[in-house]
Parts: structure tokens; sequence; C-alpha cells
């Protein structure tokens, strides 16, 4: 895929949750990477202008349901949602995350991106 740098900095920063895109932004641009789709060819295919993509990816404007639901369509994806119990699983690792210091992050944040660079196994004999 021609995005995966991309794709990767959307699913990793930033480590500020008030920086964090709203999840309608998040799931709009994920949406469109993973589709290898540039901008302008998600507005083409959802017939709405470029100028609209980039705003809602850059949370300058907020799709009601209804047009994030159809713009997921246009990048070939649909959204699912269904109610569960609330797990407290995210908040233990934001209070994790918020007693990290830098140097931490940005070690962690290494070993990550070492992972991901790394050949499997069955590839280097």
């Amino acid at each position: 895929m021609q995005h995966a740098a991309s794709y990767d900095c959307v699913m990793t920063q930033p480590h500020d949750v008030d920086k964090l895109p709203s999840p309608s932004a998040a799931l709009l641009q994920l949406a469109r990477l993973k589709a290898d789709m540039s901008q302008r060819e998600l507005a083409e295919r959802a017939g709405v202008p470029v100028t609209m993509i980039s705003a809602y990816e850059r949370d300058q404007r907020q799709p009601t349901l209804a047009t994030l639901l159809r713009l997921l369509h246009a990048a070939g994806f649909d959204l699912r949602l269904h109610l569960a119990a609330y797990d407290t699983h995210d908040d233990v690792l934001a209070e994790l995350e918020a007693g990290r210091s830098e140097a931490e992050r940005q070690r962690r944040d290494r070993q990550l991106q070492a992972w991901r660079q790394a050949t499997p196994a069955q590839d280097v004999a």
C-alpha cells in the first residue's frame, strides 16, 4: 500500500489526548487510506467537493452520521455500530500513558518503529 506511512501516523499520533482527531475524522481518513484513495478520489466517488473531505479530516467540520456513513461507503466500507457495556480498559491504559515520561514514550515509539520494520523470521532464511 502506498499510504502505509500515513496509515501508521493516523493510528499512532499524537500522545496528547486533546490533540487526537475526532472519531469521525479518524474513521474517514483511515477508510480513505485503507482504500488507497486520495481525498480527491474519495470526493469524486462520493459526489462532494474535495474541500469537504479535507475539512472533515482536519476536524474543521463534523459530518452528520448519515454523511459519514455515505463517505465511508464511497471508500468501500461499512460502519457497524453496537452498544456494549462500558469497559475501563482504555481508562487504565490512558492513566498508564499519562504517567510515562517523554523519554519513556520516545523509547516505546522507537521500539514500535523497529517492530514495524522487522523482517518476519520465515523471510530471513
